[in-house]
């Protein structure tokens, strides 16, 4: 259905300025080159293009200029949304006094690296609806307008910055301020109506997608990419983390950590980071993750990643690279951006100078793990060696561990390349198993001599004596038995000291009150949930997955952090390696479960 004359219909619904949401709130569309964010407001806020890291072309999610929206013009509307199974394919819903309007919005998938498609297709139920549609694109951050603006065949056509767009619609828009386009949409009952944005690194060919072929692409490629995981514990929270993690890792590279840059962990702190890139240790998260799950493909996705930094980077292994793996450019801020509130913009990362020594331990559990189901092949091993031979040579010195501090000497590091060389060693020759068990006994002996606390438990630090919650880690990957005097000594100290309405925060910065300094870890939550389960306490395994899989928003979208007395979301978002162990989570309970049950 066309829509009338833009000019006899004028919008009512302004939304050229979108305030932000709580981040409770947006869900993310993803086609594993990049991922948007839509709004309750109907608008998508954030997009770079065409790659995860490159500078965005919708950008009022910061506080920029660009975004794309659709949204009904009467406001007596109240919104809702939910993704279709086993995909980011996200449905809004609009329910008024007198109908329904749905529309589904996707990114096609499988993409192109340098060409993205953004669809968007409206329904109407009950009666006549009008809907006010803005596209806005502009390129670096909102600071590109679009030029070349003409339409051509019943589309429009443009350029912003070195991108080119085009916007097909069939209807009628009309170029309005400074580069943007504006229609109104008017539908009968039961109407339905298809657009879509296609944006490019280079000149667009004359064919313009087909919305019907291209929506049948999208929808059968997620349900070709799904696991059933049947029988798994929340089955539907867990085939929902597979299919992000599917959507967030890049065909042949690596897993985003998250879709965005700067939403701020507290307000006026200062933390404020770009997760738009590829953690290793976030990469072995999901690795292990989808080997628990059966997904094979994005286990073997993972490991070929891992392995060839490896091979290429040796001792010189960052701990995050760009998804194509190449180095994360240096920190840089965005001062025209006015930020997320509460905090400021910046690009770039600077754990690109770090070493982190824990990261060569999850790479040998995440190539084990490939190799105990035939999955690692002659280079994989090469790479086993190479992370062998750097924790030989640098397991002594400082690094800035899990959570990316200053150099210390952190217990965490070393317990976690103990539990690497463990794994690793028990599928090795021998000659290779008796060496590179030495080598764990070796920093196991060392960090018992430093890393003890006098009441018997690990201490975070050499020189640290308070308790840290990345400690459960280790001792779940099998860098001492859960049996282990130390280890279940600091399981009780972890929970009694960092736990507050079975939330999981990771250590006690300060004096104050926990949840003063940052918000709870939803990763430590999960972790203690599989720390219970390790220990024989399925009922604390169940109550710490179910308390920690509420701390999300409708959508089902994790950050990092989760403020507890407030119940919203904190930090970049969604981070990827919370949804990895919420996977590896409900499957290995549930295996448990399924055991008790044959038993």
């Amino acid at each position: 259905m066309r829509s009338g004359d833009p000019d006899e219909q004028s919008p009512t619904v302004d939304r050229r300025q979108p305030g932000p949401y709580a981040l409770r709130e947006y869900a993310l569309l993803a086609d594993g080159h990049r991922g948007a964010l839509v709004d309750p407001a109907g608008n998508v806020s954030w997009l770079c293009a065409p790659h995860w890291d490159s500078p965005a072309v919708f950008s009022s999610l910061l506080g920029g200029a660009g975004h794309y929206s659709i949204v009904p013009t009467d406001p007596r509307f109240v919104w809702g949304g939910y993704y279709e199974p086993d995909s980011l394919i996200w449905t809004s819903r609009w329910v008024g006094t007198d109908g329904i309007i749905e529309y589904q919005e996707a990114l096609a998938f499988p993409a192109d690296p340098s060409r993205l498609v953004l669809l968007r297709r409206i329904r109407t139920l009950g009666c006549p609806i009008r809907l006010s549609v803005w596209l806005e694109p502009r390129a670096n951050f909102g600071r590109e307008p679009l030029r070349d603006l003409r339409t051509v065949d019943g589309s429009w056509t443009a350029r912003t910055g070195p991108l080119h767009l085009r916007f097909t619609a069939d209807a009628p828009f009309r170029p309005v301020g400074d580069g943007a386009l504006e229609g109104v949409l008017s539908l009968p009952a039961g109407g339905r109506h298809d657009l879509v944005l296609e944006v490019s690194t280079a000149a667009l060919d004359q064919r313009v997608p087909d919305p019907d072929e291209t929506w049948r692409t999208t929808e059968h490629a997620w349900r070709s990419a799904a696991v059933p995981l049947t029988g798994c514990l929340a089955r539907r929270d867990a085939r929902f983390a597979h299919a992000l993690l599917r959507g967030m890792t890049r065909p042949g590279g690596g897993l985003v950590a998250a879709a965005t840059t700067s939403l701020p962990e507290r307000a006026r702190a200062g933390r404020n980071y770009d997760y738009r890139y590829a953690w290793i240790r976030d990469q072995c998260y999901a690795g292990r993750a989808a080997a628990t799950a059966g997904d094979h493909n994005l286990l073997d996705g993972a490991v070929a990643f891992i392995r060839d930094r490896l091979l290429a980077d040796g001792a010189r292994t960052a701990p995050a690279y760009t998804v194509a793996g190449a180095p994360i450019p240096a920190q840089e801020a965005l001062p025209w951006l006015p930020g997320y509130p509460g905090g400021t913009v910046h690009t770039g990362n600077l754990v690109r100078d770090q070493f982190q020594l824990d990261v060569f331990g999850e790479c040998l559990l995440l190539l084990a793990e490939a190799a105990r189901r035939q999955r690692l092949d002659l280079d994989g091993w090469r790479a086993v060696e190479t992370a062998v031979e750097v924790i030989g040579r640098r397991w002594r010195e400082p690094d800035s561990g899990m959570w990316e501090l200053e150099p210390r000497q952190w217990t965490h590091s070393k317990l976690t390349c103990v539990a690497g060389l463990r794994a690793v060693a028990r599928l090795a020759p021998a000659a290779q198993a008796g060496r590179w068990a030495g080598l764990a006994d070796a920093v196991l002996a060392d960090t018992g001599r430093h890393g003890v606390h006098p009441s018997g438990r690990w201490r975070r630090c050499y020189d640290d004596d308070r308790v840290d919650a990345a400690l459960l880690l280790p001792v779940i990957r099998g860098a001492v038995p859960a049996s282990d005097p130390r280890a279940v000594a600091t399981r009780h100290a972890v929970l009694d000291t960092l736990a507050e309405d079975t939330h999981l925060y990771r250590f006690r910065p300060d004096e104050r009150p926990l949840g003063h300094a940052e918000g709870a870890f939803l990763l430590c939550g999960f972790l203690a949930a599989l720390a219970a389960h390790q220990a024989g306490d399925p009922v604390g395994a169940a109550r710490w997955f179910e308390r920690n899989r509420s701390g999300c928003g409708s959508p089902g979208l994790y950050s990092e952090e989760y403020d507890v007395p407030q119940r919203l979301l904190r930090g970049n978002l969604p981070q990827a390696f919370v949804h990895a162990l919420l996977l590896e989570t409900a499957v290995t309970l549930s295996d448990a479960a399924g055991d008790a049950d044959r038993r």
